[in-house]
């Protein structure tokens, strides 16, 4: 069995700095398997066609609500239901890993600065 496919977490978020700028760690079926480091506030947005998957490996991560904050800690999962707006908020570095179907743009609807394309890792 060729190992072409395997891939540490660990290592694939020591290989890049940015904050904001998710990776592809791995593909299953229609969805991307994203890993993501976070720090301060992200902006606030929807993804009105789907669900979005945050997987906390480290820090603390508060993802704002208008119905109320959640707050998330190591090996905290939780899935922001589609339509939801939600502001992501990190007081220090937070790495995370996102499930979410394939061309999902990172700002939802709402466009800004921070809307990037999905990077691959080296």
């Amino acid at each position: 069995m060729s190992d072409a496919r395997i891939r540490n977490v660990h290592d694939a978020l020591d290989s890049f700095t940015e904050h904001w700028q998710p990776h592809r760690l791995a593909s299953v079926n229609d969805y991307d398997v994203k890993v993501v480091k976070l720090l301060g506030e992200f902006t606030w947005h929807s993804h009105p066609d789907t669900d979005e998957l945050f997987m906390v490996l480290s820090g603390q991560l508060v993802i704002q609500l208008r119905a109320g904050d959640v707050e998330l800690g190591p090996g905290d999962v939780y899935v922001v239901p589609r339509g939801v707006e939600h502001c992501p908020k990190a007081a220090g570095e937070v790495s995370a890993i996102l499930i979410e179907p394939e061309g999902v743009v990172n700002t939802g609807d709402t466009p800004s600065e921070r809307t990037t394309e999905l990077r691959e890792l080296d």
